[in-house]
């Protein structure tokens, strides 16, 4: 009767208090395991950490599982062109996130903000040739099909919930309007220097000052751990780049030169990356406010975390 009557309380839960209550059935039956030596200690925390991270980009996961396979088995007959189809496929993971609870509201607002900032891009860099889209279809605007601004929101929502899922504080933050003050001249500059000179090199130094003190403290488990913010900046840039090319290999967008065949995006792509990361981030800074911490002492964090022999 007990049992039963615990399922049925399982079935009345939303799908987020369900994951909760699996990750907590998980954590119960794993951490003994882990607490056995540090060794395991850390590769326990090594997992949540991947586990924390691939969460976060629940929703550039399923983007890309949509790009990419219709790519490989879209039928040239169907009545619904494909890049139709990955619009209609972005509002209902979108939609989806939401009515479980799995993305927050104002959250959301933030990401479509960049979505808006993003398709806005698209339309100007398409009209200025930078890249193409090479197929039809009728959910476009000059050119640029809709699902184009959820690449963007990708991003955001990725950034958004990884604050969460690790607990994101800060050392030595810079004052807030240097950071808006470089995402403002980034976003602008993407637009600009195709009429007059490019600054992102000074870009580039720019974020360099102010980053360059700063550090992350996430919490993958139960210890604190920190990274500098320049690094965290760059590896997130670098995966992105790494989705690029998956993208541009399943023809969601092409550059001039992979018109008559694929090849991989050019390095240098990443710093466009990078300042575009950069907006995004400051942009979600507008609901997760950068709250400061202390340097973590990791020692002491585990061995207040580790458990009390008899």
């Amino acid at each position: 009767m007990t049992s039963r009557r615990a399922c049925d309380e399982v079935g009345r839960m939303s799908l987020k208090d369900k994951i909760k209550t699996h990750v907590e059935t998980f954590d119960a039956w794993a951490r003994p395991w882990a607490q056995r030596s540090k060794l395991r200690g850390w590769a326990y925390e090594f997992l949540l950490f991947g586990l924390k991270q691939a969460w976060a980009s629940l929703f550039a996961a399923c983007m890309l599982a949509l790009i990419l396979g219709t790519h490989f088995f879209w039928p040239d007959e169907a009545p619904l062109a494909r890049y139709d189809f990955l619009v209609l496929g972005a509002v209902a993971i979108q939609a989806a996130l939401l009515l479980t609870k799995l993305e927050r509201w104002d959250e959301a607002i933030v990401i479509l903000v960049f979505h808006i900032v993003g398709t806005a891009m698209e339309i100007f860099k398409t009209a200025q040739g930078s890249w193409i889209y090479p197929e039809e279809s009728l959910l476009r605007i000059a050119g640029v099909p809709l699902y184009s601004g959820f690449m963007y929101a990708c991003i955001g929502s990725y950034l958004a919930r990884a604050w969460r899922l690790f607990e994101i504080k800060f050392i030595a933050y810079p004052p807030l309007w240097t950071t808006w003050l470089l995402a403002i001249l980034a976003y602008v500059n993407f637009f600009t220097h195709h009429y007059t000179i490019d600054i992102r090199w000074g870009l580039f130094a720019f974020s360099a000052l102010i980053f360059w003190r700063g550090w992350f403290v996430f919490t993958p488990d139960r210890t604190p751990r920190r990274m500098p913010l320049l690094m965290g900046f760059l590896l997130v840039a670098l995966f992105i780049w790494f989705a690029e090319n998956l993208g541009t290999f399943a023809s969601a967008w092409v550059y001039p030169d992979q018109e008559d065949g694929w090849r991989m995006v050019s390095i240098a792509k990443l710093g466009s990356w990078y300042l575009l990361m950069l907006l995004s981030f400051v942009l979600v800074t507008l609901v997760h406010k950068p709250e400061e911490t202390t340097m973590p002492d990791p020692a002491a964090e585990e061995t207040a975390a580790a458990p009390k022999q008899a």
